[in-house]
């Protein structure tokens, strides 16, 4: 396990996950200087629901908190790094950070790969980044089937990424999924692996996000729960429920 509790600038939450304190360039420079020589690498995004899992599942606190970088996706996160001693605390979310590294990877002629997403989503991605980033080099994009992989299919797709060159893989399978597969898979591919979540969706255009004045003023999660109410109910009122009782409990007691 990377011991970035005592290599980083971060904080512990609910006594769970470890939480990166960066900046955004400080989090785009680090995914940027481990992507040129091809590190194998990954990062996690995450919010209020990630910080409440790693509580609940040890096999999933264990991915969180041996990530190379954990950034504070979500306004409860970053707000709880902040009251505990980084105040300029930004939030540093999945569609941001993947929309900003496109842009520079674009100037810089660096290749990404895709994986995850269904197969009409990454078509209308792929669409939308040629679009807006003509300079950037989509080395290969990937749609993997929903079950899980045989052991040949799997070294398939690892090779099939090693072998694109590609210095990032930004990955949207799904929190823990993607998290739990981007561990599986360091040390196997060479390059850094970031989790997105719905960032694919969003940037495709398949689920409209939040206006900005609701992102920036910390109300992007009662967006999506008024757009997808019976799948997200449980995870925006029970799970923000707990971090709100386990934040309120830690700042208390420490």
């Amino acid at each position: 396990m990377v011991d970035r509790v005592n290599a980083k600038r971060g904080a512990t939450l609910l006594g769970a996950a470890f939480i990166d304190a960066v900046t955004w360039t400080e989090a785009l420079g680090r995914i940027r200087d481990w992507a040129k020589s091809r590190q194998s690498r990954y990062v996690c995004i995450c919010n209020s629901h990630s910080v409440v899992t790693a509580t609940q599942d040890p096999v999933f606190r264990a991915v969180v908190n041996d990530a190379d970088l954990a950034t504070p996706d979500g306004a409860p996160v970053a707000w709880m790094l902040r009251k505990l001693g980084f105040g300029a605390q930004e939030r540093i979310n999945g569609p941001d950070l993947m929309w900003r590294y496109m842009e520079e990877a674009a100037s810089r002629d660096e290749s990404i790969f895709l994986y995850g997403g269904a197969e009409h989503t990454l078509q209308k991605l792929r669409e939308v980044l040629a679009s807006r980033f003509p300079n950037l080099k989509i080395a290969g994009a990937y749609s993997p089937p929903f079950r899980p992989l045989s052991v040949e299919e799997d070294n398939a797709i690892v090779s099939m990424i090693n072998d694109s060159g590609a210095g990032t893989v930004w990955v949207s399978l799904g929190c823990p999924k993607q998290e739990k597969w981007m561990q599986d898979h360091r040390g196997r591919i060479f390059g850094v692996m970031v989790g997105v979540g719905a960032a694919f969706d969003y940037h495709a255009g398949t689920i409209k996000r939040a206006p900005l004045w609701m992102q920036r003023n910390g109300l992007e999660w009662l967006h999506r729960l008024a757009s997808e109410p019976r799948r997200l109910w449980r995870r925006y009122f029970v799970t923000n429920t707990l971090f709100v009782l386990g934040a309120v409990k830690q700042l208390v007691y420490r």
